[in-house]
């Protein structure tokens, strides 16, 4: 769990130090890999990625990693449905590639989109204001998951 006051800090740098956590050089390598990466990655996707610049860093600590990550919100861990939790850098609502993602119950194709974004923003501003007055809850992110069958599975049946 994250220690110390992680209100307000600056890049993953200071995040970390805030937080009470070291940025070791696994730990930055595997934010670069999230931080450049166009897919949502397992730890096993990141494993392979690191190992060849980074053969000292084991899946462990991949796994341990991704964790402190997720805990301190600088990542998103994703289910989409196939028994492997995925990865994202999550940039928050006002990042540059902010999406939603579409998830094929049938295939476990994953579509990102941001179609409407600025329509579901508005929404999800007007409901996180009402229930955090209703629970005294602060809501600090979202992360919406919409679970169908695509075009291709639909057609199969």
């Amino acid at each position: 769990m994250p220690r110390g006051n992680c209100k307000g800090q600056g890049w993953w740098h200071g995040k970390f130090r805030g937080c009470g956590y070291r940025l070791t050089a696994g730990r930055e390598a595997i934010l670069d890999i999230l931080s450049k990466s166009e897919g949502h990655l397992s730890a096993e996707d990141i494993y392979v990625k690191i190992h060849p610049k980074y053969p000292s860093v084991g899946l462990t600590t991949v796994y341990r990693t991704l964790e402190v990550l997720s805990n301190l919100g600088m990542v998103y861990k994703l289910d989409f449905g196939d028994g492997r939790a995925r990865y994202e850098f999550a940039q928050g609502p006002k990042g540059a590639h902010h999406h939603h993602h579409l998830v094929c119950t049938q295939c476990n194709k994953v579509i990102d989109y941001t179609d409407f974004i600025d329509e579901e923003v508005e929404l999800l501003n007007q409901t996180e204001k009402g229930l955090g007055q209703k629970y005294k809850f602060r809501i600090t992110n979202h992360l919406i998951q919409f679970y169908g069958v695509c075009e291709q599975c639909s057609g199969k049946k």
